[in-house]
Order: C-alpha cells, then sequence, then structure tokens
C-alpha cells in the first residue's frame, strides 16, 4: 500500500543529496550496570535481533509514486532486513571519547540508503572507561526532532530493572472498551454540535487567513528596521553560510544546569539566554581565530515556544505556540555581559512581536523568514544575497529523570542535526540528568577545527559567571 508523504517530508526528500543528507541523529552514553561484563554490549545487540514484529514506522520507505504524478510516497517494505539496520561496531585504542566522536562524524555523514527504512542505529563499545554508546540516526521525512527523541526515550526506563523492548519493535495497543470513552453516550450531542463548530472554524480560518498581509507587513518592517523577528535582513555574511561538503564534524560536551541557571538569576535573563551568549561568545572567539568575524552582529535562528491564549481564533486555544526568532548574537561586542543583555533584549523584543500574531500567522511568518535557505541554492543565487541567518541554535528540553536501558545508565545524551548549503553550522542543547548538553553539527570543510568551539563554549561559561559575579 502507497501513503503519500505530507509536503514536510516531501521538503525534505527532494533536498536529500551527498552533500546534504537529511538526517537527524543521536548519541547516548551508558554506563554498565555492576556485575556486567566484556560481552553484555555483544548479547544485548543479538537479543535486540531477536524480533519479528516490527513497528510500522520503522518499516516505511520512500517511493517515487507514478500514480502520484513522481511525488514521493511511503511504501511498506516486503524485503525489510533488521541486521543492516541494528550495527554493533566497537571503537579502535585507546577508546577515547575522541575516537567516539570521529566514528560518530563519519557514520553522521553518509546518506540512509533510499531503497530502505529511512533509519540505522550502531551499538558501539570499546570505550576506555567501559562505557557503550548507542548512535542512531532518522531521516527527517521519517520523524521530526521531538519524535526523534521520544523514539529513542521510549526504550528506556525509569526503572534499572526493567527490560524494555528495542525502538523498533512492536508495542501492544491497549484495550480501548466505549465505556471507557468519556464521551460516551454524548454522540448524538457531540453530532448536534458539528454544524455550528464547522461554521466558527470556518469564520476563525477566514479571519486568521484576512489578518496575514498585516502580519506580514509588520513582520517585514521589522525585519527592514533590523528588528528581531521571525524574518532577519541584515545578517552579514561569514564562512558559515558557502556552500558545504557531504563530510561531517561532530562536537559535544555538557555543562552543569545549575551554572548556567545561577548566571541567568544573577543577570535577570534565562537559561535560553545564557545558552545564546555561551555561543555567542564562542563563536565570536572562534571565528576571530580563523580572522573571519565579521563587523555586524551574527544571527541566529531561534526555534521559539510561545504559549498564545486567544478566543477569537480556531488555532489559538492556549498550549504552546512555536514560531522561530532571528535572534542577534552581540558577536560584535566584546564584553561578555553586554553580549548576553543585548541577546536578552533582541529575544523579548521578538517574543513581544510573536505575541501580536496568531499561531497561524507565526508559522506563516516564520516559514518565510527561513524560505531562503532552501530557494537561494536551488536559484543558484547562493552567495549573492545576504544569507537569512548565520546558523540555527536549539534547546530541546530532555527528561528529567535518571533512565535506564536494562540496568545500563544513560549519562549523556547528545543530539545531533543537519548542515545544509549555507547553513555550515548547527548547535543543538538539550538537558539531561542536571546537565546542558550541547550537540554541534558542522560541515568538516566549511567549518573547520570545530572541535575548538568546545573549549570556548567553556570559557565563555566562566567569563559570563565573573561577569555575574558568581564565579
Amino acid at each position: 500500500m502507497v501513503q503519500p508523504m505530507d509536503p514536510t517530508a516531501q521538503g525534505f526528500m527532494l533536498a536529500e543529496s551527498r552533500n546534504t543528507p537529511m538526517h537527524v541523529g543521536g548519541l547516548q552514553l551508558f554506563e554498565l550496570p555492576d556485575g556486567a561484563g566484556p560481552e553484555w554490549a555483544r548479547e544485548f545487540y543479538e537479543e535486540s535481533l531477536q524480533c519479528d514484529d516490527i513497528r510500522p514506522l520503522f518499516l516505511k520507505r520512500p517511493y517515487r509514486s507514478k500514480t502520484l504524478g513522481g511525488a514521493w510516497a511511503w511504501k511498506h517494505d516486503d524485503q525489510f532486513d533488521l541486521e543492516y539496520h541494528v550495527r554493533h561496531s566497537a571503537l579502535p585504542a585507546p577508546g577515547r571519547v575522541r575516537e567516539l566522536l570521529e566514528l560518530v562524524s563519519r557514520v553522521h555523514g553518509t546518506r540512509l540508503a533510499l531503497e530502505r527504512p529511512l533509519w540505522e542505529l550502531y551499538l558501539i563499545e570499546g570505550m576506555e572507561d567501559g562505557r557503550v554508546a548507542i548512535y542512531t540516526k532518522l531521516h527527517h521525512a521519517l520523524v521530526d526532532g521531538v519524535s526523534a527523541m521520544r523514539l529513542l526515550q521510549d526504550t528506556l526506563s525509569t526503572d534499572p530493572d526493567e527490560r524494555t523492548p528495542p525502538a523498533w519493535a512492536a508495542r501492544p495497543r491497549p484495550e480501548r472498551r466505549p465505556e471507557d470513552d468519556p464521551d460516551h453516550g454524548a454522540l448524538s450531542e457531540r453530532l448536534a454540535e458539528l454544524p455550528l463548530e464547522a461554521v466558527r472554524t470556518a469564520l476563525a480560518i477566514s479571519s486568521e487567513a484576512a489578518g496575514l498581509p498585516a502580519a506580514l507587513l509588520r513582520t517585514l518592517n521589522r525585519g527592514i528596521r533590523d528588528e528581531t523577528a521571525p524574518l532577519s535582513l541584515h545578517a552579514p555574511r561569514s564562512i558559515l553560510n558557502r556552500p558545504i561538503t557531504g563530510a561531517r564534524r561532530f562536537a559535544a560536551q555538557h555543562w552543569p544546569i545549575e551554572r548556567i541557571k545561577a548566571v541567568a538569576k544573577a543577570s535577570d535573563t534565562t537559561i535560553n539566554d545564557v545558552v545564546l551568549a555561551m555561543c555567542s561568545g564562542a563563536l565570536r572567539h572562534y571565528l576571530d581565530e580563523l580572522d573571519a568575524l565579521p563587523d555586524q552582529s551574527l544571527v541566529a535562528m531561534v526555534p521559539v515556544s510561545l504559549k498564545l491564549a486567544d478566543a477569537h481564533t480556531a488555532s489559538s486555544e492556549g498550549g504552546n505556540a512555536v514560531g522561530t526568532l532571528m535572534v542577534k548574537l552581540g558577536t560584535q561586542l566584546a564584553d561578555p555581559a553586554a553580549r548576553l543583555e543585548a541577546i536578552n533584549r533582541s529575544v523579548i523584543a521578538g517574543k513581544d512581536a510573536l505575541a501580536q500574531m496568531t499561531p497561524a500567522q507565526i508559522v506563516a511568518m516564520s516559514g518565510i523568514g527561513v524560505s531562503p535557505v532552501v530557494l537561494l541554492p536551488m536559484l543558484r543565487m547562493q552567495g549573492l544575497t545576504r544569507p537569512p541567518f548565520n546558523l540555527v541554535i536549539s534547546n530541546v528540553p530532555g527528561p528529567r529523570q535518571p533512565l535506564y536501558l536494562r540496568g545500563a545508565h544513560l549519562t549523556g545524551m547528545y543530539p545531533l542535526s543537519i548542515p545544509v548549503h549555507g547553513q555550515a553550522l548547527n548547535i543543538t542543547c538539550t538537558s539531561y540528568g542536571g546537565m546542558m548538553n550541547f550537540g554541534l553539527t558542522g560541515c568538516r570543510r566549511t567549518a573547520p577545527s570545530l572541535q575548538r568551539l568546545l573549549t570556548h563554549l567553556d570559557d565563555e561559561l566562566l567569563a559570563l559567571e565573573q561577569a555575574a559575579g558568581v564565579a
């Protein structure tokens, strides 16, 4: 059975190329349980392959459908080979974190086979400290970043003694009886309300559509005036905004959230502001070492979750609305405190701009702001205009409780993302176990010596602590 892909997935498939593989990834580190011997990884790998009932998601492979005019669709893989997708590897001696990141960098730079389901998992042993690593990659057409994190966490448990099945194993569906439905017996009432609700929804959608031109004018006006918005027109050219190759470099490190929180409290800012300031200072020193620091502030595309409540629109029922902001990082400023203050002002101004829009308008304006990343390379205009932004920096909340994999304690988790032409570096953070885990994914050639950014991030956090008086 052929299942059409949604427009977003179609976009990721169309963007897929040797130089721009469109998969996200995750690196997890585990401390083995007490008494575990050297055979733990091999036994875990062999047990993971003893799975006959596979989740439908892990059986979907991409397929160009003639009936859909050559568009991409999903098709069930009738020749699924689990041993191809799940792989057992070992690091060369001495098995340091350096060797682990080098291996992950190389694997992350290789494309997923389009004739198979778009995922792979690597169980990696041979670390000198006895830990075991798991690197997973999934195509962005298959899952988004949040869904990928949930899939990874689905194999873990807060109970060290629980033996959870692997991510690709089918889960039993809980039986649902009609009497368990809180709306059971109210079907006729709900059906009677449908026409009125349909009218309300139609009027709300029309109202949002009518407001889009005004939202666009406000967004363009803010962009022209170099104010924070979902659109930027003043991002400077930099070495990070050039065509990229397919080779990747991945760097990862973590810092205590309490240190970041202390700076935020002392400076009356937020944890996310401090994370952005760490990245700003690190980028300033990194580019300055390469004699490539722009005179103007770098601009980061930052996903933002904004809680809105507007009873006058169908799509605003409270909850979280996710958009993007083009945040000025203040990289032209030498003082760490001044950079943090500039970032805080930029984020607040951007959130105020988003608060004037409905969620549908936020999505539309954010799409306009990001679209040049795809359109400029397609139109062969890369480098002829200013980049829409200089890099992506995102902060994804992670699990708060300690997690285990068959008794092995998860000690670290680091996200890997997607560089594209004109965007050679992506910084993604996630929290876990009291740590803020940074994952830096870059083009090996366009963003050279990427690991230097880790040293600069550490130096910048110390500088921010000293400036805030909490060192």
